[in-house]
């Protein structure tokens, strides 16, 4: 069967399943489905970068586009290092995972304290991390020649982690156009064509200075990709589903809706609660969920909604340059997000062995510890009236606020307890929160008492019209952010 007639045929599939099941592809009834509980609750999540692109490992995880751009950094290195006649299909081969062990990379997540997992299914790259019948490029038979991530979500399952996916596919239509502009590229070989996707070249005089320009796709493709996208959830199961920006593009509007239909009417078969995360105006609001890349809110949001950003300051993937934020970096990103309604999710690079590095490795241990001590004011927690207070704040995609001061406080709530996170404790451990005086309105219940999260400490407290005083009485200094539970009636 022709991998055209295999995408009509799944095509058929999903009309049959969305004219049979509950939610139809139009928003009103897409918005009905809503968010699951178990997701609003989790607030922690991984997202795991792994491809054909931690072979190179280098620069980032665009790899696959940038050694085909002209006078690029990748490009350069590439030449360098393995030649004009070295496609992007020849890294395939050296892509084994021979050290991969889905039992310890299991083992690990949970250690972190993430209630999910999301290993990119297909990257912009093309090659399908999981078995496909629609594409030949994928792993089981090719490089690692096996289904590593359905080795994963096993073992994550057996932990009480729920294993998801994500599908860059949509960019795949013209993410390897630069090797249009060069003579020879492997690109231009129809003999490689399933593989490299379309690689549609934007236009000379296009105006525009996105990577894609003002491109719009065929029918075709978007056939093409609403089918792979199916299949990938057929085959997956997963509890969510991630997409990156492309899918804006407005002629991916019905076949989104489609999707959605498909997905949703699937879960409901499967006896699962999903979601779908998008970006800007991907999805209408309401029928899924919004994803701040490597940002996050100015305030509080009224529905939950995520930021993903990395462990990794410059890339995605695993790079040999890689540059890492710290513990306190992303502990602090994590209380500023769940303060205003969000979870987050936080990715991983490992190597093209399937070994994850020391760094990240250590990264997600020390949010692990602190999660024992600090879990109960993230997980199931609500926003408070408001988010916190400071002069630490920012919002927008790749807007991220790293650094916060002595002032910046961040809450959390569920009924009776209100938590309290100091973001940088100071040496006296004594925190005066000016929000919370009695003055104002945001702390007008009887305070029945206060508790350092994770020490056995005594923790006075004073309420005057102009602030909160909070002190510990503790001698201990303190690196990382800490929790003080008060206990309201």
């Amino acid at each position: 069967m022709s991998d055209l007639v295999k995408v009509q045929t799944y095509l058929q599939t999903i009309d049959e399943v969305i004219e049979k099941g509950p939610f139809k592809d139009n928003w009103e009834s897409l918005s009905r489905y809503g968010i699951p509980e178990w997701y609003a609750q989790a607030k922690f999540g991984l997202f795991v970068h792994w491809g054909v692109y931690s072979v190179p490992a280098y620069f980032n995880e665009w790899y696959s586009r940038e050694m085909y751009q002209k006078g690029h950094p990748a490009r350069v290195h590439h030449l360098k290092t393995y030649g004009k006649d070295f496609g992007y299909k020849d890294f395939i081969p050296q892509f084994t995972a021979e050290k991969y062990d889905p039992k310890a990379w299991a083992d690990l997540f949970a250690e972190s304290g993430a209630k999910y997992v999301t290993p990119v299914g297909e990257h912009h790259d093309g090659f399908k991390m999981y078995p496909s019948e629609l594409c030949e490029w994928n792993a089981v038979k090719m490089g690692p020649k096996r289904d590593i991530y359905g080795e994963l979500k096993r073992e994550l399952e057996t932990r009480g982690v729920k294993y998801c996916s994500s599908s860059h596919r949509a960019e795949h239509y013209w993410f390897m156009n630069g090797g249009r502009e060069l003579p020879g590229s492997d690109v231009q070989e129809e003999a490689y064509r399933e593989f490299y996707g379309p690689a549609v070249a934007k236009a000379k005089d296009d105006p525009s200075r996105r990577p894609e320009g003002s491109l719009v796709p065929t029918k075709e493709w978007l056939e093409d990709w609403l089918a792979s996208t199916c299949e990938l959830v057929d085959v997956n199961r997963p509890y969510t589903v991630y997409f990156d920006w492309w899918v804006r593009q407005h002629a991916f509007r019905p076949y989104m809706k489609k999707f959605l239909a498909y997905y949703y009417n699937r879960s409901r078969e499967w006896g699962m609660e999903v979601c779908v995360f998008y970006k800007w105006d991907g999805v209408m609001y309401e029928c899924a969920v919004l994803d701040i890349e490597r940002g996050q809110l100015p305030a509080m949001h009224p529905r939950p909604w995520q930021n993903d950003t990395a462990i990794a300051k410059n890339s995605w993937g695993y790079t040999e340059g890689n540059h890492f934020k710290t513990p306190y970096e992303l502990i602090c990103n994590l209380i500023d997000v769940v303060s205003k309604n969000g979870c987050l999710m936080l990715n991983v690079g490992p190597k093209a062995d399937g070994t994850i590095c020391d760094e990240e490795a250590h990264a997600l241990r020390e949010i692990g510890k602190w999660m024992k001590k600090n879990g109960e004011a993230i997980y199931g927690t609500s926003p408070y009236r408001i988010f916190g207070e400071g002069p630490s704040n920012s919002g927008g995609s790749f807007r991220e606020k790293l650094t916060f001061t002595k002032k910046d406080f961040r809450f959390t709530y569920r009924p009776g307890e209100l938590y309290v996170f100091a973001m940088k404790p100071n040496a006296k451990n004594v925190y005066r929160i000016k929000s919370l005086g009695a003055r104002d309105d945001a702390l007008n219940y009887d305070i029945r008492g206060v508790s350092l999260l994770g020490h056995d400490c005594k923790v006075s407290y004073h309420q005057t019209d102009n602030y909160l005083e909070l002190r510990a009485e503790t001698a201990e200094q303190f690196e990382l952010p800490v929790c003080l539970k008060i206990e309201i009636d």
